[in-house]
């Protein structure tokens, strides 16, 4: 039996499947435009003012250039142990969709995560497992190393320096050398000490560290870890130290020579930008000076500006590809011969960077 309606009770169905169909329209829409998530995980806090600050910048930065297309939070202080993969799979069932990872022990987990979740983009820093849905990420360290490395070899008088290292991975041997060559480079009589802490941010450890080699001699220090305790115990006792990774001279005041500063923001807004256009795919980033992920900045007023002219000289010259700090002739700690004159160590040496060169003194930890 058909069923007939007035005319009125007719329009007023069909404004109302209308206006059903707009509202519907509008929420499939708006879900079409919500922004891309993007979780980090950090290794230390936020407020480290070193490693883990200065991704945190490339994570505004990105997010900022991104604005209302890309949301991003992070997660600080996860330990590298299998608590990560809680975390990092924890970001993946709630919808992040591309999740940076941002140091080295990380990997097996994030490896593990990824190949339950073969929809989202999985990134790695520092590391060098990949898959369809997983690629890596690092900055060359080593380059901003070797540029401190020039100024500390003008301005130390004792010849002898001291690097705060935290873990003996081949990213800190790498550092530790790369600040050797470069200081060498300017004085052939320059040698080199480092003190292990076995932690990226222990301001104790750190600071009993710097203590330690200033009471040796050392009297220009260099870190590999995060926080402001080596620069603030070089103030304290008279000497002079860098930035690592991220301005300190608000802690280091006229002891803060200069700073080798990351700007992780290149790569987070490569990687980000890429997902955004659907034409992201497995890539493992090294980017260095070049590609401005690495600079040497925040000269202090202790650092003579004949010493600044030099520093930022030999880093122009990297940045022209007319300087590499592991060109030959290089040789080990032993006098063996780790690559002649003429020619440079690759990237894969440089990956697995296990050995002192020339002018480093004392072992690497086993």
């Amino acid at each position: 039996m058909a069923l007939f309606l007035p005319r009125s009770a007719s329009l007023s169905l069909l404004r109302m499947f209308a206006t059903t169909a707009l509202l519907g329209g509008l929420a499939l829409s708006a879900r079409a435009e919500d922004p891309l998530k993007a979780g980090f995980i950090y290794i230390g806090p936020t407020g480290d003012h070193g490693w883990t600050y200065a991704h945190d910048q490339g994570r505004k930065a990105a997010e900022a250039k991104f604005a209302g297309k890309v949301s991003t939070s992070f997660i600080e202080n996860v330990p590298e142990t299998a608590d990560s993969e809680r975390v990092i799979r924890d970001l993946a069932q709630k919808g992040t969709k591309v999740i940076f990872a941002t140091s080295f022990g990380y990997m097996n987990q994030m490896e593990k995560v990824a190949k339950a979740y073969p929809n989202t983009v999985f990134m790695h820093a520092t590391g060098y497992k990949t898959s369809k849905n997983m690629g890596t990420y690092d900055v060359r360290t080593y380059e901003g190393a070797y540029l401190l490395g020039v100024v500390a070899g003008k301005m130390s008088k004792t010849g002898k320096l001291g690097v705060v290292a935290s873990i003996p991975i081949p990213e800190v041997i790498r550092n530790i050398d790369a600040f050797t060559i470069g200081a060498r480079s300017v004085n052939p009589n320059i040698t080199t000490r480092a003190i292990w802490v076995n932690s990226w941010f222990d301001p104790g450890k750190e600071r009993e560290a710097a203590l330690a080699m200033i009471a040796q001699g050392c009297d220009v220090l260099m870190q590999n870890t995060d926080s402001p305790a080596v620069v603030q115990a070089a103030l304290e006792k008279g000497v002079m130290a860098f930035g690592w990774d991220s301005d300190m001279s608000k802690f280091g005041g006229k002891a803060h020579l200069a700073a080798s500063v990351l700007n992780w923001s290149v790569i987070y807004e490569t990687v980000l930008g890429d997902v955004l256009a659907n034409k992201w795919k497995t890539t493992s980033y090294w980017w260095g000076v070049k590609e401005g992920a690495v600079n040497i900045e925040d000269f202090g007023p202790a650092t003579p500006p004949e010493v600044k002219k030099l520093a930022e000289e030999r880093r122009d010259a990297i940045k022209a590809g007319k300087l590499h700090p592991f060109s030959g002739p290089l040789k080990d700690q032993s006098g063996k011969e780790l690559v002649a004159a003429g020619k440079t160590l690759d990237d894969g040496f440089l990956h697995g960077m296990n050995v002192y060169v020339e002018g480093v003194e004392g072992a690497i930890p086993k």
